[in-house]
């Protein structure tokens, strides 16, 4: 591949729409985003850190297409997670980060995957995934993805003293929950997302009901 076309985020996302008009399809949407590169001036009112825990900053969303900047502190990790069976890329922007892939091995309660519209019901005290693979994602390195045969995985920074990163989300669908997973408890449980801000706005916190725990991405 050429070098990558500096572009701003608005035109990013306007290119993005286009997708709207045909299938999406993971592929497609990977080949756009690895040949960009947004540039930093125009993702500075989606940049927001907290010291607690990583941030969801929601730059543009519609029934197809949700876009995002995940901004991690050092050492700041998600959950073991899911993506919902949706499609997602993350293009890492600056920073290191660390992904860890996930095979979901079993469960207690295999009947709860069989539902209509998300990925599973949750709610197993016996669930058992186990590691694929680990990669390092680096700003200008290549776009990571998920898809509905991959799609447990654990993101974090791979700095754990000094370096703050910044990774940008597209989601097809947008998601509004996800499974989680507690891995020293073996369990898996729902859980609701929210951002720390909206089209640049830091708003008041949507904390999921589990107060505590971190709002996952």
């Amino acid at each position: 591949m050429g070098s990558k076309k500096f572009m701003q985020i608005d035109s990013f996302i306007e290119k993005l729409r286009g997708f709207e008009k045909d299938i999406i399809t993971r592929d497609s949407v990977l080949d756009f985003c690895s040949s960009v590169q947004i540039t930093d001036s125009s993702l500075a009112p989606y940049t927001h850190f907290d010291e607690k825990f990583y941030t969801r900053n929601l730059i543009y969303r519609d029934d197809l297409f949700e876009v995002m900047t995940i901004c991690w502190q050092p050492g700041q990790k998600t959950p073991v997670h899911t993506h919902n069976g949706q499609l997602c890329w993350m293009i890492p922007q600056s920073g290191n980060l660390g992904v860890v892939d996930y095979k979901w091995m079993g469960c207690d309660h295999p009947e709860n995957q069989n539902v209509v519209g998300i990925d599973c019901l949750a709610g197993s005290d016996h669930t058992k995934v186990e590691v694929v693979r680990e990669v390092e994602a680096c700003a200008g390195g290549p776009v990571l993805t998920a898809d509905k045969l991959q799609t447990i995985h654990r993101l974090y920074n791979l700095s754990e003293t000094s370096e703050r990163a910044v990774s940008i989300h597209i989601y097809s669908r947008p998601i509004d929950s996800c499974v989680a997973f507690d891995m020293q408890k073996n369990q898996c449980y729902r859980r609701q997302l929210a951002y720390f801000s909206k089209y640049g706005e830091v708003a008041q916190r949507d904390l999921p009901v589990e107060i505590g725990l971190p709002v996952i991405q």
